[in-house]
């Protein structure tokens, strides 16, 4: 395993990062200052579009699809890198440069699963970052960690011409912007079969169809995250779509689900390290410019330790992180399981601790709007639940280790 940055990421990474420093950290607090004046908090600043065309100009784009038809053609050991820089601003900077989930996952999907007809009516507008789309899975219901609960019908038509969906989901992302056109839902058409694995389909469904309702927006942590496009709940109430919007076949969307989410999985991971290095840059600058009881912060023995654990943290997750790409890269996605789910395990739980340590660094200044912090530590404690919980990632990982002393 060699993790040394080739050449075309070191060229990457350079831009990236000018890009970070010129135009996104700056375009921040201008994001905020824009959204308090639209119309509805659901439109995107247009700072967003002055970013995205910048980003377009300096070639950093589609970044995460290593298929050379559609995106920058990197392997996931390339993209790494690149996407932990974006985790610094991770409600701006990914959507930038047009690598932002959920239409990441979207994207592999189509491109992986999709026919030509929906790769060129969706695909191709997502590509160029003209529409938004959202993943329709998790259910208030069910326990969605288990996805064989599902309960969303998905029925065909008696001549075969078209499907209905029925069903409720919620923490829809991305499904409050009104740039959301479509939806890929996960649903039940074979509710009885005998494998609980081949009851699920997945289908297309625009936004605009007739008994689709974007109900209400859910808060995480009491935040709208509306850069992101919020998290919706969605009631599908007899939408009926072609059956053309199918995406691969009947049966299929349980594995194309786990397809979706690997690589989903790692891109979060990436980010969440740039997170993590963010708060250590911050933690650094109050340890060194605020005093307290005659000192700096930073003579603190605790503030030190704090300081130190991070680094080592992140030390440790980027490499694994690494390795995960690598192998991701070399053998398959299913050759890297164990990986994947390990630093899905590791990582937010670390980057949490970390930024709850930043935050209590910062004070009152930690929970506050002034500093990034708060709505970073939100973020993260999120992805212990995003993508699988922790503990359904903990169980199959442990079955993974047991199975060879059985």
């Amino acid at each position: 395993m060699d993790f040394a940055f080739d050449a075309r990421t070191e060229e990457l990474r350079t831009r990236l990062l000018a890009f970070m420093e010129e135009h996104v950290y700056p375009a921040e607090p201008v994001a905020a200052e824009q959204r308090a004046r639209l119309a509805s908090p659901w439109d995107t600043p247009p700072v967003f579009g002055e970013l995205k065309a910048e980003a377009r100009r300096r070639g950093l784009w589609n970044l995460f699809l290593p298929d050379e038809r559609y995106g920058a053609g990197l392997t996931n050991l390339q993209y790494a890198p690149l996407a932990e820089i974006t985790g610094r601003s991770p409600h701006l900077a990914p959507m930038a440069v047009n690598c932002a989930a959920p239409h990441t996952g979207n994207m592999e999907l189509l491109a992986q699963f999709g026919s030509e007809e929906q790769r060129k009516q969706w695909l191709e507008p997502l590509l160029a970052g003209e529409i938004r789309s959202a993943f329709a899975m998790t259910e208030p219901e069910v326990a969605s960690s288990d996805a064989s609960n599902i309960e969303t019908r998905i029925e065909r038509s008696a001549d075969g011409s078209a499907y209905t969906v029925t069903g409720r989901k919620w923490y829809i992302s991305g499904a409050m912007n009104p740039d959301c056109k479509v939806f890929i839902v996960m649903g039940k058409t074979d509710p009885d079969g005998p494998d609980p694995r081949r009851r699920q389909s997945m289908l297309l469904v625009p936004r605009d169809t007739p008994g689709v309702e974007v109900r209400r927006a859910m808060t995480v942590y009491g935040y709208a995250d509306h850069d992101h496009g919020g998290h919706a709940e969605v009631v599908f109430d007899g939408a009926r779509v072609p059956a053309a919007n199918l995406i691969g076949e009947e049966g299929a969307g349980f594995a194309i689900a786990q397809a979706r989410l690997g690589p989903g999985r790692i891109h979060h991971c990436m980010r969440l390290i740039g997170m993590a290095e963010r708060a250590i840059e911050l933690m650094c600058r109050r340890a060194v410019e605020r005093t307290a009881f005659g000192g700096e912060l930073a003579s603190q023995g605790v503030v030190r330790g704090w300081i130190a654990d991070a680094r080592v943290s992140v030390e440790q997750l980027r490499l694994l992180v690494l390795k995960t790409a690598w192998l991701m890269d070399t053998v398959g996605n299913r050759g890297a399981h164990t990986e994947i789910q390990a630093i899905k395990i590791a990582t937010p739980r670390a980057v949490v601790r970390i930024l709850d340590d930043a935050v209590q660094l910062h004070g009152a200044g930690g929970v506050s709007q002034d500093f990034p912090l708060a709505e970073l530590w939100a973020a993260a404690r999120t992805l212990r639940l995003a993508d699988g919980p922790d503990e359904v990632h903990q169980r199959s990982l442990a079955l993974r280790e047991l199975k060879p002393y059985r």
